[in-house]
C-alpha cells in the first residue's frame, strides 16, 4: 500500500544543505515527492511504502546536516498523488517568512583541502564554499534563501559550477553561493595608486606587507578587519594610535590551534568553543605577555581563521599571529562597504585587500568565554546572529529596541525571537544609523509589517533607543525597566517564563521605577507574573551623572562621602586628582548629584581606591583592571559586606579598604578581598531572600557578571547550598541581551 506524508521542518534548515539532504534520503529509499524552502522552514511531501516512510522521517530527525539546527518537525498524513520521483521544487512565498536564517559558517575541511590542492578549478580561490560552509546571513538580501536573493546574484554560474549545483551526489548540490575562478567574484589589492588585480599576487602582497609591519584592511564576511603582526610592537602601537584606541584589548587571529595554544591556556571547553561552528573570539588566560595587545589584562582574545582568504593569507607567509580587529575608528561601527572602508580607513590602513562580493549587512566577530557556569557570549555577532534564541507567546510581532550601550534589537515573529547582531553604543551617530538600518533590515526580512508591531523599549525616557522607538509606526509601545529585562533575558532563553526565581541584576546604570539610577538589584517573581524589587545595594550619590562612568574617582566621591572621618585622599597612598574634591563638593551641595544603587560604580570606587585614578578609555575598564589585579592574590582577608534584609551596605567594605591601604597592605590582596566580599554579600542576600520566599533558583544577569572571578567565587560559596544558579548563555549578560528580555516582558504583557 502506498502512503503519503506532509512534513514541515522548522529551525535553521535553509542554506545548510537541508534540501539536498532530504533529496538524497528520499532517493535512497525509493520514495517520491518533493522538497522546497517555504516561508516557515522546509516543506516536504513524500509518498511510498509505509515502512520506508517511517525510516525516512526518523532519518530526517536524527541525521540532519552538521550546520542545521532542527527546532521542530511536524508530520501530517496526506493524500498520495501518484508521483514517480523525488524532486526539489522552487521556493514558496505563500506566507510571511518565519524561517530561521543560518549564521555565517566557517570554511569546511573539504573545501580547504580542495583549495590547497593543485590542479583543481578552485585551487587558491578565496570564495570557495559548499552546502556545508560559507556565508549565509551576510549575503542574504531577502528570504527565501535562493541565489537570486543573495549578493551572489551578479555572478551567474558557469557550466562547471552549474553541473555541481545540479548533481544530487555532489556536496555543492543547491549550494547558493557556489562560484569558481572563472565565474565568481575575486579579491584585489589596493595601495595608493597601485592596484594588483591578479588574485594570487594580491594575497601575496598583503601577506608580505603584514610581515614588514604594515597595517592592512582585509575584507571579511561581515565587514573589514584591520590586521597587523601581533609580534611587531611598532605595528601594534601604530594601529592603536591611528585607530584612536588607547587601551582596549585587540583580538588576535592565530594561524591554527597549535599557534593559539602558544598564546592562551585552553581548557577543553574553551578549545571546543574556539573550534565551534561560530568560530568566535575566545577569551582565555594568557600564556604570553603582549602588553600592547591587551594592557592590564591576564586574558587574550583569540580566534582561528574562518574564511578561505584568511587561510590563504597564513599559507602565503603572513605572521602566524595577527591582530585582527574591527575596521573602524574607535567607537564607530565596523566598515563593511568598499567605498566606506576606503574613505573611513584612509590614514589607518597602509593597504586594502578588497573582495568584489558585496556584504549585505555588517556583522562583527562574536566574543565568548568559558565561565564557571558554562559558556558566556560577551558580544553576539558572526556565527551566532541572527539565530532564534527563544520561543515567546506572542500573537503579534514584537520589536524590542534594546538599550543604548552594546545595543542589539530583537524581532519576534510567530513566537520566534530573532536577536540581531551586536550594533554598538548609540551615543555615536554612526551606531545610531546602524541601529535604524538593522531594524529596517529585520522588519523587512521577516515582513513583520510596521502597523502590526508592538514596540518594546527601555524605561529611560532619554535613551536614544527609546526616542527611536517612539518614532516607529507601531501598533503600541511597552516600556520595560532595564534590570527586569536583564533577568527576563535569562528566563526567556531557557523557556522558563512562568518560573519564580530570585533575580540579581548588577550593572553600571539603568533607569529605575523611582527615576533614580539603579544597578545593584534583587527581584523576586517571574516573567509571567512580573518582578518585585525586594532588595538592592545601599544608595550612594552619583556626582555628574553619566560622566561618573568615565572617571572612577568621580564615582568614588559619591560612595566615600557616606563614610565619616575620611582621610586626605589627595595624599599618599591614594593620590586622588582634583576631580575627586570637586565631585565631593557637588555631592555636599546637592548639585547635579543623583541617588544610585549601581554595583558597577562600586567596583569603580574600589578601583580608584587601589590606584586606577585616571579616566577610563572604554566601558568597564576600571572593573577589568580590578579583576586583573585581584587575580594575583589569595583570599586571606574577609571584608564585611552586610545584608540587613533589604540592603547590602557598602560602608563597612569601603572602610576596610581604607584601613588596609593606610596600613600599607598591597593593592592586589585588597582587590581580591573586595571581590570575595561582593560575592559573599550577594550569596548571603540571595540565600536569605530565597529562604524567605521558598525559591530554589538564582538568576544572575548584568554587565558585572562578565567578571569571571566573581562567578568563580559565587559558585564556590553556593556549592553546598540547595540553590540553582542560572546565567545568560544565548545572549550576553551585558546590555547586548536587554532586547530579548524586553521582548519577553512585552510578550507576557500583551497576552
Amino acid at each position: 500500500m502506498r502512503s503519503a506524508c506532509s512534513i514541515r521542518v522548522r529551525g535553521i534548515v535553509q542554506g545548510v544543505g537541508f534540501r539536498p539532504f532530504v533529496f538524497r534520503l528520499a532517493r535512497a529509499r525509493s520514495l517520491a515527492g518533493w522538497v522546497l524552502n517555504g516561508p516557515q522552514g522546509v516543506e516536504i511531501h513524500v509518498e511510498g511504502a509505509e515502512a520506508e516512510l517511517g525510516e525516512f522521517i526518523r532519518e530526517v530527525e536524527t541525521q540532519a546536516p552538521p550546520a542545521a539546527k532542527v527546532a521542530s518537525i511536524e508530520v501530517m498524513r496526506a493524500e498520495a498523488q501518484g508521483l514517480r520521483e523525488f524532486t526539489i521544487h522552487e521556493s514558496s512565498r505563500a506566507a510571511r517568512p518565519t524561517v530561521r536564517i543560518s549564521p555565517d559558517l566557517p570554511v569546511c575541511e573539504a573545501c580547504l583541502k580542495e583549495m590547497f590542492s593543485t590542479g583543481q578549478p578552485r585551487s587558491g580561490y578565496p570564495y570557495i564554499n559548499c552546502t556545508n560552509c560559507g556565508p549565509r546571513y551576510t549575503v542574504i538580501e531577502r528570504l527565501p534563501y535562493d541565489r537570486p536573493n543573495t549578493s551572489m546574484s551578479p555572478w551567474p554560474m558557469d557550466s562547471y559550477c552549474s553541473a555541481q549545483y545540479q548533481d544530487p551526489s555532489d556536496r555543492r548540490f543547491h549550494a547558493q553561493p557556489i562560484a569558481c575562478h572563472l565565474c565568481g567574484p575575486h579579491y584585489y589589492f589596493s595601495r595608493g595608486s597601485e592596484v594588483i588585480r591578479e588574485e594570487g599576487a594580491a594575497i601575496d602582497a598583503a601577506a608580505r606587507l603584514l610581515c614588514e609591519g604594515s597595517i592592512i584592511a582585509v575584507k571579511g564576511i561581515g565587514g573589514y578587519h584591520l590586521a597587523c603582526d601581533a609580534g611587531n610592537t611598532q605595528a601594534v602601537r601604530g594601529l592603536r594610535r591611528r585607530k584612536y584606541r588607547k587601551e582596549k584589548p585587540f583580538a588576535l587571529m592565530a594561524r591554527d590551534l597549535t599557534a593559539a595554544k602558544k598564546l592562551v591556556r585552553l581548557a577543553p571547553e574553551a578549545e571546543l568553543l574556539l573550534e565551534s561552528a561560530g568560530r568566535p573570539i575566545v577569551l582565555a588566560p594568557a600564556s604570553v605577555e603582549l602588553p600592547d595587545v591587551a594592557p592590564d589584562s591576564d586574558e587574550l582574545g583569540v580566534m582561528l581563521p574562518y574564511t578561505p582568504l584568511q587561510h590563504l593569507l597564513f599559507a602565503n607567509g603572513a605572521p602566524e599571529v595577527l591582530v585582527m580587529t574591527s575596521a573602524n575608528r574607535s567607537s564607530e561601527p565596523i566598515a563593511y562597504r568598499d567605498e566606506e572602508a576606503l574613505e573611513t580607513l584612509n590614514g589607518i590602513a597602509d593597504g586594502f585587500l578588497i573582495g568584489e562580493r558585496p556584504i549585505v549587512r555588517r556583522v562583527d566577530d562574536s566574543v565568548v568565554r568559558q565561565s564557571p557556569f558554562g559558556p558566556v557570549i560577551l558580544r553576539r555577532g558572526r556565527g551566532y546572529a541572527p539565530s532564534a534564541v527563544a520561543s515567546l507567546p506572542a500573537r503579534r510581532p514584537i520589536l524590542a529596541a534594546g538599550a543604548d550601550l552594546k545595543n542589539s534589537v530583537t524581532l519576534v515573529v510567530e513566537g520566534q525571537a530573532f536577536v540581531s547582531q551586536h550594533i554598538g553604543d548609540l551615543d555615536h551617530y554612526e551606531c545610531l544609523q546602524a541601529f535604524e538600518e538593522t531594524i529596517r533590515d529585520l522588519v523587512s526580512m521577516y515582513e513583520a509589517g510596521w502597523g502590526n508591531l508592538t514596540i518594546a523599549h527601555d524605561l529611560h525616557p532619554e535613551y536614544f533607543s527609546t526616542a527611536a522607538a517612539s518614532r516607529l509606526n507601531g501598533l503600541n509601545t511597552v516600556a520595560v525597566q532595564h534590570h527586569r529585562a536583564h533577568i527576563a533575558s535569562v528566563l526567556a532563553e531557557r523557556g522558563e517564563l512562568d518560573k519564580h526565581v530570585l533575580g540579581v541584576a548588577f550593572d553600571g546604570t539603568g533607569y529605575g521605577d523611582d527615576g533614580t539610577v539603579w544597578g545593584g538589584e534583587f527581584f523576586a517573581g517571574s516573567v509571567a507574573s512580573g518582578f518585585e524589587r525586594v532588595a538592592h545595594l545601599r544608595p550612594a550619590m552619583l556626582p555628574g551623572g553619566d560622566a561618573a562612568a568615565r572617571f572612577p574617582v568621580q564615582a568614588a566621591a559619591g560612595f566615600l562621602t557616606a563614610i565619616e572621618d575620611l582621610p586626605d585622599l589627595g595624599a599618599a597612598p591614594f593620590q586622588f586628582p582634583s576631580r575627586f574634591a570637586h565631585s565631593v563638593a557637588l555631592v555636599r551641595k546637592g548639585f547635579r548629584s543623583f541617588p544610585t544603587t549601581s554595583m558597577g560604580r562600586l567596583f569603580d570606587t574600589a578601583a580608584a581606591m587601589l590606584g586606577f585614578t585616571r579616566e577610563s578609555t572604554f566601558e568597564g575598564q576600571a572593573a577589568m583592571w580590578l579583576e586583573h589585579l585581584a587575580r594575583g592574590a589569595g583570599t586571606e582577608a574577609q571584608y564585611p559586606f552586610p545584608f540587613d534584609g533589604s540592603q547590602l551596605d557598602f560602608r563597612p567594605l569601603l572602610r576596610a579598604i581604607l584601613q588596609d591601604r593606610l596600613s600599607g597592605r598591597p593593592p592586589a590582596p585588597i582587590a581580591r578581598a573586595f571581590q570575595r566580599a561582593i560575592a559573599q554579600g550577594l550569596c548571603d542576600a540571595a540565600m536569605a531572600l530565597c529562604a524567605a520566599r521558598k525559591l530554589d533558583t538564582v538568576v544572575l544577569s548584568g554587565g558585572v557578571f562578565q567578571n569571571n572571578l566573581l562567578l568563580e567565587d559565587i559558585r564556590e560559596i553556593l556549592s553546598g547550598e540547595p540553590l540553582e544558579v542560572w546565567i545568560n548563555h544565548a545572549v550576553p549578560p551585558n546590555d547586548g541581551g536587554i532586547s530579548l528580555g524586553q521582548a519577553a516582558m512585552a510578550a507576557m504583557a500583551s497576552k
